[in-house]
């Protein structure tokens, strides 16, 4: 199946010089959760912005399902909707009236039905003769997704979708994203919130200083650059590590108390055994053991520190 979206070279300057995105190659097949990830200006947004038709790209190409965003920008934008970062919705304005009007402006005939069913859907019909100015921040979150939900969309870009809301509207958001991707439509997100990506996407990609640092299978990105730590809480303090244990990747606490060997999944098995054999001719005893595995945002944290 082709991609939905297709990325090609894309690049933006702006007048300033400065280098939002360069040569930036990406593929977003149809039906996935792909997550954007990248520190305060790397270009995410320019990158949502360029293919929502927002901002004019200095060269490359983007088709969304086929569509060229420059030749067909209609026929493209028709498929996408976006839920920027900031509100700019008329505070006066009543919730269903603002959600019926972005219909509206893709060219399709009012649907009262279509439009109840996706303020239910978002906690909002108790709120559908509210103004605007009168709901709280998490509300007005939800009238953003509203609003880009109305005209249908086969594409979704969501850009910080949870930035500043409470826990409970965050997890409302991400059961609805999900029930989303099972009626067929492609999600994109961008978030700071490392543990979004991890609990919900399919692929990851890393943007930094406008170019594509990775992109990956979430799952695969985990298994192999994620790190496994052993770490044994010794029943008497070393006061250095033996020479028969040189070879393993060992950290000995500053007090002596602990030992942490550092391993991968490749190493897991034969790693361990053999370790926890050669401690026990070496004369080691531990009382107790604990394991952690790396996090996604570990390895976003280096993925980034090492491109910087």
């Amino acid at each position: 199946m082709p991609p939905i979206i297709a990325i090609a070279n894309l690049a933006k300057t702006y007048a300033t010089g400065y280098h939002a995105l360069k040569d930036v190659s990406l593929e977003i097949r149809q039906g996935e959760i792909f997550a954007l990830l990248g520190p305060n200006g790397a270009g995410k947004t320019t990158l949502i912005s360029i293919v929502c038709g927002i901002v004019t790209p200095s060269g490359g190409r983007v088709t969304v399902s086929g569509h060229d965003i420059l030749d067909e920008p209609r026929a493209a934008r028709r498929l996408i909707g976006l839920v920027p970062q900031e509100l700019t919705t008329d505070a006066f304005e009543t919730v269903r009236a603002t959600v019926a009007f972005s219909r509206g402006l893709f060219g399709l005939r009012a649907d009262p039905g279509r439009i109840e069913q996706v303020l239910r859907d978002l906690s909002l019909w108790e709120k559908r003769d509210a103004r605007i100015m009168t709901l709280s921040g998490g509300m007005k979150r939800r009238v953003l997704i509203a609003k880009a939900l109305a005209h249908e969309p086969r594409i979704l870009f969501l850009d910080e979708p949870t930035a500043g809301v409470d826990v409970a509207l965050r997890q409302d958001m991400w059961r609805l994203v999900r029930r989303l991707r099972e009626q067929g439509v492609t999600i994109i997100l961008t978030t700071h919130y490392i543990e979004e990506a991890e609990e919900m996407a399919d692929r990851v990609g890393v943007i930094a200083r406008g170019e594509i640092v990775l992109v990956e299978e979430k799952a695969e990105l985990m298994r192999k650059l994620g790190k496994k730590e052993l770490t044994l809480q010794l029943q008497a303090p070393l006061g250095g590590l033996p020479e028969a244990l040189a070879a393993y990747p060992l950290a000995l606490s500053p007090d002596g108390a602990a030992l942490t060997y550092t391993y991968d999944t490749k190493a897991e098995r034969t790693g361990i055994t053999a370790l926890l054999t050669d401690l026990a001719a070496a004369g080691i005893r531990f009382r107790d053991l604990q394991t952690r595995q790396s996090s996604l945002e570990d390895i976003f944290v280096d993925l980034v520190r090492e491109r910087a």
